[in-house]
């Protein structure tokens, strides 16, 4: 899906019979070859970095931890221009997820007009808030960056697997950071900084935000798992990541994390047990059934496993925290007051919403307590894009929704077993914090929303990143010269 729009003057082939055998050959091996330049290694470098610094800065929701990050995609802009100048051919993804990403963005400019009249008669802009939509613009924009970069730049299948296994290897160890610091100096970030309004986990301010990340990062391990994509010797390896990712989930004491690592789980085992094979060998009812069954019991394994090690660690405290929740007169800590008045926002300003990141501003005003407190988020982010962005916001919404699931349900059914893996992985680390979004606002964070955006990319990249299945070699009728030429060529399309 990747568009490459060239110069003129870009290279020329050597003869007709060489471009016709370099088609052929690429045609029977299903290979995609590009060049990387150094660029375009140092943006594929940019992308990892960025989503290991952006958990590790308390999640990028300070100022500062802010403008490291714009600076990230700024130089991600920079490198992409470099990469196509080297290459006479500037390559932007055709993914339509861009679309309604693109449309958001176009929203909150929309937002920023002077088309309301205000209290005093002048005009004013349709935000109720317009330096807050200017801050959510910037934000969202740098993300659309890091989107459409990914899209482009992990064009190889080996590119990736690096990813995903940065991913994984760093929700274990952030993972592993997490329970350390909860055993050592649960009220402190990295030992030092105290906390007041908030219970941390791990360099996290919120331990929701963590256990939203871990929704993400323990996606990769389940869903490689789940769809038999890991080689035999690893199973064990992968399965240990999984359950000290869940563990520290756990351990958070989030009912909305756990509720959503449960629904993961099952997703995981309606999505692989009930699929049908990509290959062209029979699978019938039966062995549906049997492959269901499998992973029903891997996942009982798993959640009995998760709930054996959260004991043993002395956290039995959140797992009784899920349960009284149900007992107590209000089981929504508080929320079903939240969203009661975000309702009354929403039918306030129906088509347009109050503006992006105007909740906070905007929400005592129809608040029908003493208004205390102030409310940042409406901890429910599907209400707060109604309440934000309007009618228009939530339909660009399940539009991205329903063009993301559908392709990658597509992806799941490649040839390719990693491939097919990772798509699956991805769609239920999404699923999972789509679940969490019912309760709180994880992907306000930004190192969270950037992984999503990741996981997206990741399900619905394009053939590129698959290895082409093995066909039954034929006879060449080029001539040994061309032959030649051609595995050279072959052999000097490099990868990171």
């Amino acid at each position: 899906m990747t568009t490459s729009l060239s110069n003129d003057g870009t290279r020329a082939a050597a003869s007709e019979a060489l471009q016709g055998a370099t088609k052929a050959s690429a045609e029977v091996r299903g290979i995609y070859r590009i060049k990387h330049t150094l660029a375009s290694r140092f943006v594929f470098l940019v992308i990892c970095v960025a989503i290991v610094l952006s958990a590790l800065a308390y999640g990028t929701v300070h100022y500062w931890a802010l403008e490291l990050f714009n600076l990230g995609a700024l130089t991600v802009l920079v490198l992409w221009v470099v990469d196509a100048w080297q290459l006479e051919t500037f390559r932007v993804s055709r993914n339509p997820l861009q679309l309604p990403l693109l449309g958001v963005i176009l929203l909150g400019l929309v937002q920023l007009l002077p088309l309301r009249t205000g209290l005093s008669g002048s005009t004013t802009a349709l935000s109720l808030d317009p330096n807050s939509t200017r801050l959510v613009l910037v934000q969202f924009t740098t993300l659309f960056v890091y989107f459409a970069a990914t899209l482009v730049f992990i064009d190889t299948p080996h590119r990736l697997r690096i990813l995903v296994r940065t991913i994984l290897i760093f929700g274990f160890f952030l993972a592993l950071f997490g329970l350390t610091q909860s055993f050592t100096s649960p009220t402190k970030v990295y030992w030092v900084r105290e906390l007041n309004q908030s219970t941390a986990f791990g360099p996290f301010i919120n331990r929701h935000h963590f256990a939203g990340y871990m929704e993400l990062t323990i996606a990769l391990p389940l869903g490689l798992l789940f769809a038999g994509s890991v080689e035999r010797e690893k199973k064990l390896l992968y399965l240990f990541a999984a359950g000290l990712m869940g563990v520290a989930l756990v351990m958070t004491g989030s009912r909305g994390g756990i509720i959503s690592l449960g629904a993961e789980i099952l997703f995981f085992v309606v999505l692989t047990g009930f699929m049908r094979k990509p290959t062209g060998s029979r699978f019938g009812m039966s062995d549906r059934i049997k492959g269901a069954t499998v992973r029903a019991a891997l996942a009982l394994a798993l959640v009995v496993g998760l709930f054996v090690g959260v004991t043993l660690l002395g956290g039995e405290w959140s797992l009784n925290r899920l349960v009284d929740s149900v007992n107590t007169d209000d089981p929504t800590t508080g929320r079903a007051h939240f969203w009661s008045v975000t309702l009354a926002m929403i039918k306030a300003h129906p088509l347009l919403g109050t503006g992006l990141g105007a909740f906070g501003v905007i929400y005592t005003g129809f608040d029908s307590r003493n208004g205390v407190f102030r409310l940042e988020q409406a901890h429910n982010d599907y209400l707060q894009v109604l309440s934000d962005a309007g009618v228009v916001g939530a339909a660009l919404a399940i539009c991205f929704l329903v063009v993301f699931f559908g392709k990658a349900l597509g992806r799941a059914r490649s040839q390719d077993d990693f491939r097919r893996g990772v798509a699956i992985a991805a769609a239920g680390g999404c699923f999972a914090v789509l679940v969490h979004s019912f309760f709180d606002f994880t992907l306000h964070t930004t190192s969270n929303a950037l992984l999503f955006l990741v996981l997206v990319a990741l399900a619905t990249i394009n053939g590129r990143v698959e290895h082409a299945p093995r066909k039954r070699r034929r006879r060449s009728v080029v001539t040994p010269m061309i032959t030649k030429s051609v595995d050279l060529n072959a052999a000097s399309a490099d990868v990171l």
